[in-house]
């Protein structure tokens, strides 16, 4: 169970610098103990460095990192209880399932039986019980990643780091796996931090995800919080897809603003924690799922007058990507079994339109 009073690591204005590269700008990050954070973000965001220090495989350039409130700058990686799943996993292909979870605590000079013992409680909590004198070469890919899971937990860390790890499975094993870790995190109570650039991945199991960009951290939230209410124009570029609209307030009312764009005049939300005058630059993000298509103009605000430039099916899930008179490109998501209503063809206008509380206004004090 999470504690928000205890946060078992702390980054206090932690800078790496790789020569005069910044991978790591100065950063602040609590992690709590029994939490599941998922740090995301493109290459080269600095989420890998973030963990590598954790692990203590870099060293801060500035600041301060504490585990437990310990602080960890001089630890050295295998003096910290810090297990690493790897991208790669990193078994032993000359062992077998068993010997591999065993190695561990061989090293902490554990007997035999008792490694031996532990071992094999571990697979089979990993629903390995069939596999534990296997080969890791004869194993699936689901198989040696949950040997590695069972190598980093025999140990009983308090905190699990994982890098990547389901990037290499197939599409139906990384869903198998998502329900297994989070299954897993969630009866251990152990603390996990899990570097990944997939969105489904953190969303579906992370309690708060992490953005980073660019060695900064962007914007820390949980799955909904960061989807539907992004900080800036990076987060909402990166994350799901937002129509991102600038242009300037004409005015300025209780509740409301009304902002003039190339495609068009818009009324959103006056947000609570930013202030605006009139002839302000702003940027609106609105989520594609939120934006409604019709044929007919709809009697609303919001509205623009667009063409149908192409779409894309995932499933269930159609996004219909539109470009308004100005040129600006528009998206909507719509369930596949709707766009036979719509009927979408390439030669006729269409009208998107939204609410105007489903428009989010950007901090543009934020980078991005």
């Amino acid at each position: 169970m999470v504690n928000p009073d205890r946060p078992l690591v702390q980054f206090k204005n932690v800078v790496k610098r790789f020569g005069n590269f910044v991978a790591l700008k100065s950063t602040d990050l609590d992690i709590h103990e029994g939490e599941f954070v998922a740090l995301m973000g493109p290459s080269g965001c600095g989420k890998t460095t973030t963990l590598r220090l954790l692990a203590g495989l870099e060293k801060p350039s500035e600041g301060e990192i504490t585990l437990g409130g310990k602080l960890m700058n001089d630890v050295k990686a295998h003096e910290r209880e810090t297990p690493l799943v790897w991208q790669s996993l990193a078994l032993f292909p000359f062992m077998n399932a068993r010997e591999n979870v065993e190695f561990g605590l061989k090293m902490r000079g554990f007997n035999a039986d008792v490694r031996r013992e532990k071992a094999i409680d571990w697979l089979e909590r990993l629903g390995m019980e069939e596999f534990i004198e296997r080969d890791v070469s004869q194993l699936s890919g689901g198989q040696r990643q949950r040997v590695a899971l069972a190598r980093a937990l025999v140990t009983e860390p308090k905190i699990l780091l994982l890098d990547e790890p389901l990037s290499a499975l197939d599409a139906h094993l990384v869903i198998r796996m998502q329900g297994v870790l989070s299954k897993l995190q969630r009866e251990l109570g152990i603390t996990f931090v899990y570097v990944t650039h997939s969105q489904s991945e953190a969303f579906a199991m992370a309690d708060r995800v992490v953005i980073m960009g660019d060695g900064e951290v962007m914007q820390i939230g949980t799955a909904r919080e960061i989807y539907r209410t992004p900080k800036n124009r990076f987060v909402a570029e990166f994350v799901g897809r937002n129509n991102i609209i600038s242009g300037t307030v004409t005015s300025a009312h209780t509740d409301t603003l009304i902002v003039n764009t190339a495609c068009g005049d818009f009324t959103v939300s006056k947000p609570d924690d930013l202030v605006f005058k009139q002839n302000d630059p702003i940027t609106f993000s609105v989520s594609a799922d939120l934006v409604t298509i019709d044929v007919d103009r709809p009697e609303t605000d919001n509205v623009v007058q667009c063409n149908l430039i192409s779409e894309e099916f995932v499933g269930s899930v159609v996004t219909l990507f539109l470009e308004a008179a100005d040129g600006t490109e528009l998206k909507v998501q719509v369930q596949e079994k709707e766009l036979q209503k719509i009927n979408p063809k390439a030669d006729i206008p269409y009208y998107i339109s939204w609410p105007t509380l489903s428009a989010h206004v950007l901090d543009a004090n934020l980078p991005g």
